[in-house]
């Protein structure tokens, strides 16, 4: 899959008007399939059954996204978890991550603030178009002066799966031999924690490979278990992000993990 880059932010949002008027984008495409209310994949499809575009912009600490369909009107959509559309951000070098909830401002146009510092993202928009394809792909975005960063990813798999955040831990389990082309089970011990419903289920979890180009989004399966199934196309370093939400505060634990 190829990112479509996009660098000149300035140039292409005076051609869209004013931000009030209308919100213009241009990006890429994405994948959603829906097994479950609570397990989902985005492997299933290819580039080439889609039939939804989506693009995306920054420009003053606003993220803009579009969406048309194949006859270049704005796809109805279906909520999913909870919300017509979750995006995800990515920094190029796998290390400032996102996970946002654009609103709608007309038919076809999303936006959200967000402060995004200077680096290359990969943006994925998450929807489910009601009886259209829809492929999930990297957007490539860059914000301000991008020549001095680091844009490569360096992943080290981790050796420690118990983590902390807002004093909360939780640990990962799963098998210590992970392979490609077989299904995985990632079960997150809470430690005695509870985690609250969030977006219409206990958990999210976000795969993205080294790459950060090939994307997976899957729930848990089931109403009250934090353990998720997913399934990995191609030996390489993977990271994940699990989020659970404690005491009304989405957390976001990080792993890297590494697929024989």
């Amino acid at each position: 899959m190829k990112s479509r880059i996009r660098k000149s932010v300035i140039a292409a949002w005076i051609c869209f008007g004013s931000v009030a008027a209308g919100y213009q984008v241009y990006a890429s495409l994405n994948n959603k399939v829906d097994t479950g209310d609570h397990y989902t994949e985005h492997y299933q499809l290819e580039p080439s059954d889609n039939e939804v575009t989506a693009d995306a912009f920054y420009l003053k600490d606003e993220l803009l996204i579009e969406l048309k369909d194949f006859t270049d009107q704005a796809p109805e959509l279906e909520p999913s978890h909870d919300k017509l559309m979750h995006v995800i951000v990515v920094s190029s070098d796998l290390q400032q991550y996102f996970h946002l909830h654009p609103e709608k401002q007309r038919d076809g146009i999303f936006s959200q603030k967000i402060n995004l510092k200077d680096n290359v993202y990969n943006v994925f928009v998450d929807i489910k178009p009601k009886n259209l394809n829809y492929v999930v792909e990297p957007i490539q975005i860059h914000v301000g002066d991008t020549d001095l960063a680091n844009n490569d990813a360096k992943l080290i798999p981790d050796t420690q799966f118990t983590k902390m955040v807002n004093a909360q831990a939780i640990e990962l389990k799963m098998e210590s031999d992970i392979q490609a082309h077989k299904e995985v089970t990632l079960d997150f011990d809470m430690l005695g924690g509870k985690p609250q419903p969030y977006l219409g289920a206990l958990g999210h979890v976000v795969i993205l490979d080294e790459s950060g180009e090939n994307f997976v989004h899957v729930h848990p399966i089931s109403s009250d278990k934090t353990v998720f199934h997913t399934h990995f196309h191609k030996p390489g370093l993977y990271k994940i992000w699990a989020e659970f939400k404690f005491n009304d505060q989405v957390n976001v634990y990080p792993y890297i993990i590494n697929v024989t």
